[in-house]
């Protein structure tokens, strides 16, 4: 193994045992649901990191994707007592036939104009899934079936951690090798120079395509699993908040660096809980707060304190 690739297989190692212990150090039933969330988080933001980090698209719209999956699950499992992994499946296919059906279009565009369009995606889904009140519940929202999987409940706190930690170390692993393959290169030569990556013959049309396919499929996974989790969902998960706040998970913890994105999303999960304190002022602190770490890191908290730390 090359030294270039060591680290980032010795940090899925840190990973794995860092999550294999932590439910030693949860006491509650509560500080489970903080990390099972951080986790289904960091899912969405690392499919985006490779979208936004490695390729250099912007979208604005991925909660869309997000929301789509959880309602396919709903949707699915509530109205035609669809198997919840069938229900996951099929949200998770439906998603990226959409985004591979937008992706050519949308992708041709650049800077603002590429983000309007997304957030302009983004938008659609959200309001499809308000006023199709017959099927969602509208505004209300709708109940989500438990998750089973064989006839076995996942249920509890502790399975639920247990699901949440191994899809994040499976995406994690499925991310860091593709940054390390020959597509990976591609998606970051096109984040340098699109110009210069197709004189060299990288047809950047397919790859911005695919990658912006796999990140919505993994938001729609995440969606799905959610779902279930929460047991009732409301458009809001689909709307252009939740869309800033994935963006601004990616942005603080390191654009192009998959721990960046698990770092994000752990610390801006937490951050709401935290600042519960600030009563009144928790946004005023909350944006305090980003704003400093923009001004003082502006390559995101991982790469940042990486290259201080070699520097």
């Amino acid at each position: 193994m090359s030294n270039a690739l060591f680290p980032r297989h010795r940090g899925l190692l840190i990973l794995a045992l860092v999550l294999a212990l932590l439910p030693l150090a949860l006491p509650n039933a509560y500080y489970f649901d903080v990390a099972i969330r951080i986790a289904l988080n960091a899912v969405v933001v690392i499919g985006l990191n490779l979208l936004m980090g490695y390729t250099g698209q912007i979208s604005l719209g991925h909660a869309g994707f997000y929301g789509l999956g959880a309602y396919a699950s709903a949707v699915l499992t509530t109205h035609f007592n669809w198997p919840p992994l069938g229900a996951l499946a099929a949200g998770a296919a439906a998603t990226g036939l959409l985004a591979f059906a937008l992706a050519r279009p949308v992708l041709k565009l650049k800077g603002h104009t590429l983000a309007m369009a997304t957030l302009g995606l983004g938008i659609i889904i959200s309001i499809a899934i308000n006023n199709e009140g017959q099927w969602t519940g509208g505004p209300d929202g709708i109940a989500v079936n438990a998750f089973s999987v064989l006839g076995l409940e996942v249920a509890g706190e502790k399975q639920w951690y247990a699901v949440a930690a191994a899809l994040l170390l499976l995406v994690t692993w499925l991310a860091l090798n593709l940054i390390d393959s020959p597509v990976g290169r591609a998606l970051q030569a096109i984040h340098g120079s699109e110009v210069a990556s197709r004189v060299v013959g990288i047809d950047t049309t397919r790859f911005k395509v695919r990658v912006f396919v796999l990140s919505a499929v993994l938001a729609s996974i995440a969606g799905s699993v959610s779902a279930h989790y929460i047991g009732f969902i409301t458009p809001g998960m689909a709307g252009f908040f939740h869309s800033i706040e994935l963006v601004t998970m990616v942005v603080v913890g390191g654009m192009a660096s998959v721990f960046g994105s698990i770092l994000g999303a752990a610390l801006l999960t937490l951050l709401p809980q935290v600042l519960s304190a600030f009563e009144g002022w928790e946004v005023v602190v909350f944006g305090a707060i980003l704003m400093a770490t923009m001004i003082f890191l502006p390559r995101g908290l991982v790469p940042s304190l990486a290259r201080r730390a070699k520097g």
